[in-house]
């Protein structure tokens, strides 16, 4: 940690910022609350390798890249893991999706896909708690009730 490092705080409210999220937003998908987020971005408190890893996976990058040149400890930064998880359930049905609906478009028929995918999302939007997540798949159930006859 050099003395001329990013505060990791700071380079947190910028991420979120150009996503268009908002503190509480930010704590939803990280299930801590908005006033923690407050403290991280503010550098009144110093997150958890937990933390940074749901933080890389939510901004799409590594945790060592997330903290590369910022004022995250060292102690901490060496514990962290080497890659993040990309993807929330939501996404991952996404994508899962798309693959599906391409391999439909190339003329494939499988007639029992319409009703698993849809008993695919009525059971996670059952579970789901988090309104970006269920803002998805509500976007997903259109798609399978629309593109998939």
């Amino acid at each position: 940690m050099t003395s001329d490092a990013e505060s990791f705080g700071k380079r947190i409210a910028h991420l979120r910022q150009q996503r268009g999220w908002t503190q509480e937003r930010l704590a939803e998908r990280l299930a801590v609350s908005r006033v923690a987020v407050s403290h991280i971005e503010m550098g009144l408190s110093i997150p958890s390798e937990r933390t940074v890893v749901l933080l890389a996976g939510l901004f799409d990058t590594e945790p060592h890249l997330l903290v590369a040149g910022s004022n995250y400890p060292d102690a901490k930064r060496e514990r962290l893991p080497s890659v993040a998880s990309r993807y929330t359930a939501a996404e991952q049905l996404r994508a899962v999706l798309a693959a599906d609906l391409a391999w439909l478009a190339a003329g494939y028929t499988r007639p029992e896909l319409r009703p698993q995918w849809l008993t695919r999302l009525y059971a996670a939007m059952h579970a789901c708690q988090d309104s970006h997540e269920l803002a998805i798949l509500r976007e997903l159930e259109a798609l399978v009730v629309k593109k998939m006859v």
